[in-house]
């Protein structure tokens, strides 16, 4: 397997990824909108991509977007997008994308990486609990739609 940070040049292999990740959380089928939505992050650079290759077919990705903690002053990482085609799961291609991630995070100085997931995703939860990363207890988190 090999692991790589995509671009513009693997639109097409990466959003049908990011359409089954979007379906995943039921999300309506737009492989088209997540083309562009991609395209549009990758050219402004608004975020990173990793994408896993098994045998040259993609059947990972995981897409960062960069922030920053005002309280520890400095660069963050938000690990907002973790997929793995259901095919691929249980053979390390999860592990292998958030070690990657991991690694990217330090290169760019960042204090940390920060993901949530739905609480009823137990499957993501062990993964994220078995490569070191702690659930918060202390914060709480809040959306407001707009």
């Amino acid at each position: 397997m090999i692991i790589r940070r995509a671009g513009v040049r693997d639109l097409d292999v990466v959003a049908p990824l990011f359409n089954a990740y979007r379906q995943f959380y039921r999300m309506p089928a737009d492989l088209e909108g997540g083309r562009r939505f991609l395209r549009e992050r990758m050219e402004r650079n608004e975020s990173v991509i990793f994408v896993a290759l098994d045998e040259g077919k993609a059947v990972g990705f995981t897409q960062l977007y960069p922030s920053f903690s005002s309280g520890a002053m400095a660069r963050i990482f938000i690990l907002n997008d973790l997929f793995v085609a259901s095919e691929a799961r249980r053979s390390g291609v999860g592990s292998a994308l958030l070690r990657t991630a991991a690694e990217f995070g330090r290169g760019q100085g960042a204090r940390r990486l920060v993901l949530s997931t739905e609480l009823s995703n137990t499957v993501a939860q062990s993964l994220y609990e078995n490569n070191d990363w702690k659930r918060d207890t202390v914060f709480c988190v809040y959306h407001l739609a707009l």
